[in-house]
């Protein structure tokens, strides 16, 4: 077990938690780490670059001369590839990059990245921040006051709509509920926000 100190919106201690070694207190796997993000990263591509062969570029239907008596070398089409405004040999085609990693790799990542972040001190865990309604200005205050002015990932619960709607304004901040985590957000970030009522999912999933 982990301890970790519970803090509230306004910055101010509010406990202490024990967070499961399983989750937050193995040794970092960096090469599963790096293989989980190229899969997430490869699955965003679009794939759509394409370009035409010799048989899909305009023109060429007729022979440029006669196959023999002129001299120059035989040529059937003045598309092929070597002439200019011909195809392209090799060239790229609509295709996937996606490649797919193992269940067990991908929750091994994520607990890497976890234990990762704690160990480098930049796991902070709040009590949920209790928003009546949406309003930036106060995820601003409630972030000035846990000392983060850099790029931060806050985790919230699948229902924390008005914390949402209040964080997802600031450029700095990359907001998103508990149950849509990866190992991507995870890291991408100088700091790591988790809400208290989210680490009991965190656990089931990854422990």
């Amino acid at each position: 077990m982990t301890t970790i100190e519970i803090k509230d919106a306004k910055g101010e201690a509010a406990g202490t938690l024990e967070l499961p070694a399983s989750v937050y207190g193995i040794e970092p796997n960096v090469p599963v780490m790096h293989q989980v993000v190229r899969s997430q990263r490869a699955s965003w591509r679009a794939g759509t670059h394409d370009t035409r062969t010799r048989g899909e570029v305009r023109g060429g239907g007729k022979k440029p001369w006669r196959q023999k008596g002129t001299g120059r070398a035989r040529q059937g089409t003045i598309r092929a590839p070597h002439w200019t405004g011909g195809g392209v040999v090799f060239g790229p085609h609509p295709r996937s990059y996606a490649f797919r990693v193992n269940n067990k790799e991908v929750k091994l990542a994520m607990r890497s990245a976890l234990s990762a972040k704690l160990a480098d001190g930049q796991l902070v865990v709040v009590k949920d921040f209790d928003f009546e309604k949406p309003r930036t200005k106060d995820a601003v205050a409630a972030l000035k006051a846990l000392g983060l002015d850099r790029r931060t990932t806050v985790i919230i619960p699948d229902d924390a709509v008005e914390t949402f709607l209040s964080f997802r304004n600031i450029p700095t901040v990359n907001v998103m509920p508990v149950s849509a985590i990866n190992t991507y957000e995870l890291i991408d970030n100088k700091a790591l926000v988790i809400c208290e009522s989210c680490l009991s999912y965190i656990e089931e999933v990854l422990a």
